[in-house]
């Protein structure tokens, strides 16, 4: 089965986030087929705390991918 879901890159105590799909049978942070957006859940200064390409997640959702709960937040923030 196709999720998306986040993938945890960044150093300890500061985190950063990718919004990818993958297999679900792979590891949080292993191989991924598409990388899809990011979070910075500690935005510094100016940066942008998150971004998402809509389409790709709209054209992924079509063919059957499932969302996790986080991404399906971000999706919903991001639409406002």
């Amino acid at each position: 089965m196709v999720i998306i879901r986040l993938s945890r890159k960044g150093s300890r105590n500061k985190p950063f986030y990718q919004v990818i799909v993958s297999d679900s049978r792979k590891p949080r942070d292993g191989k991924f087929i598409e990388r899809l957006g990011f979070l910075n859940p500690i935005p510094s200064g100016k940066s942008i705390a998150y971004s998402l390409k809509i389409n790709r997640i709209n054209f992924w959702i079509q063919k059957g991918a499932q969302i996790s709960n986080r991404v399906k937040k971000l999706i919903s923030q991001y639409k406002k």
